[in-house]
C-alpha cells in the first residue's frame, strides 16, 4: 500500500541513496559510452527539432532494414544524457539492429523556457516522428520500432505505446510504436508529485499526474509492453511495475516480471548483457 508521508517516499524513490555507489555505474556508463560512440558506425547529434536538447544518435545495425529500438534513458526527466548510455547499443548493433538514443530537455529548465513532464512527452514524440520518417537512411527499418527506456525512460517508453500517433499526423501509422519495454518504469505519477527531493524540478500538479501516468489511461491498441524491474529495488518500484499490467491486464502485458540480483542501476547493465536473460527479452520484442 502507497504511505503518502515523505520520509517514506524518499526512502522509496531516492536510489542514489539505496544504490551507494550509484556514482560507479554512471562513471563507467560514460566511459564504456565514449568507446561505443568510437568503435560503432553512428551518426551523432541529428536535430529531430530546432531546440538545443532535441537530438539523437542513429547506431546502424549490422542487418539491412533493421528493426529498430529506440532506447530513452532516464534520470527522474531532470538528469543524464543519451551520451551516457551509447553503451546500450553496442550489442544490439551487433546482432543486427539500429538503435537510437534520444535526448531531450531536463526538468525545471530555466525561467526563461521552463521544462515540464509534458514537454518532456511531446519532444519524444517528435523524436519518434523523425525516427519514423528518416531510420531508413540509416538501415533502420521503420515499420519495425520497438521502444524502451529505464526509469523515466520506462515512463515515456509505456506513454509513447499509448500514443494516439494519427492524432499526430496523419500520415502516421496507428501501430508507429509495435511493442515496448518499460525497465524499472514510473507508471503512476500522483506519488512522485509528493516526493521531497524532486518537487522543486517536476513541479508537477495533481492534473499533471492524472494526465501523463500510462497506469491510469485505456489499454492502447498497439503492444505488448514488457514490464520488468530489478528485484532488489524498493518496494515501490516494483509496484509501479506491477501497476501497469493490472491497468493494461496480462494480455496487453504478458512479461511483468523482477529481475533477480539487480537494483535500479545494474538492471541497465544487464539490458545490455548479451549473456543476460533480460537481453534476451528485448530481442524478443525486437524480432517480433
Amino acid at each position: 500500500m502507497v504511505s503518502y508521508d515523505p520520509a517514506w517516499l524518499d526512502r522509496m524513490y531516492n536510489n542514489r541513496a539505496l544504490v551507494p555507489d550509484h556514482a560507479d555505474y554512471f562513471a563507467r556508463w560514460a566511459s564504456e559510452s565514449a568507446k561505443t560512440r568510437d568503435l560503432l558506425n553512428c551518426k551523432l547529434d541529428l536535430h529531430y527539432a530546432p531546440a538545443p536538447n532535441e537530438t539523437l544518435d542513429v547506431f546502424r545495425g549490422s542487418a539491412r532494414r533493421a528493426p529498430v529500438l529506440f532506447f530513452i534513458h532516464g534520470g527522474w526527466w531532470r538528469a543524464l544524457d543519451k551520451s551516457d548510455h551509447s553503451f546500450v547499443a553496442r550489442h544490439f548493433t551487433r546482432e543486427g539492429f539500429c538503435v537510437v538514443v534520444p535526448n531531450y530537455s531536463l526538468c525545471p529548465g530555466t525561467p526563461e523556457q521552463p521544462v515540464s513532464i509534458a514537454d518532456i512527452a511531446l519532444e519524444m514524440v517528435r523524436a519518434l516522428v523523425w525516427t519514423f520518417r528518416h531510420v531508413h537512411a540509416h538501415g533502420g527499418d521503420p515499420n519495425r520500432i520497438t521502444v524502451a527506456g529505464h526509469s523515466a525512460g520506462g515512463h515515456l517508453a509505456a506513454m509513447l505505446l499509448g500514443c494516439d500517433w494519427k492524432s499526430v499526423a496523419s500520415d502516421l501509422p496507428p501501430n508507429l510504436v509495435r511493442n515496448a519495454m518499460s525497465l524499472s518504469g514510473l507508471h503512476d505519477l500522483h506519488p512522485i508529485r509528493r516526493v521531497s527531493f524532486l518537487k522543486d524540478s517536476l513541479r508537477l500538479g495533481e492534473a499533471d499526474a492524472s494526465m501523463l501516468s500510462p497506469a491510469l489511461w485505456p489499454a492502447p491498441e498497439a503492444g505488448p509492453l514488457y514490464a520488468l524491474a530489478g528485484a532488489d529495488e524498493s518496494e515501490e518500484f516494483i509496484r509501479q511495475n506491477n501497476l501497469i499490467r493490472e491497468a493494461w491486464g496480462p494480455e496487453k502485458v504478458p512479461v511483468c516480471e523482477t529481475v533477480p540480483g539487480c537494483h535500479h542501476f545494474s538492471i541497465v547493465d544487464a539490458l545490455a548483457d548479451p549473456g543476460h536473460a533480460l537481453h534476451g527479452r528485448l530481442l524478443e520484442l525486437l524480432r517480433a
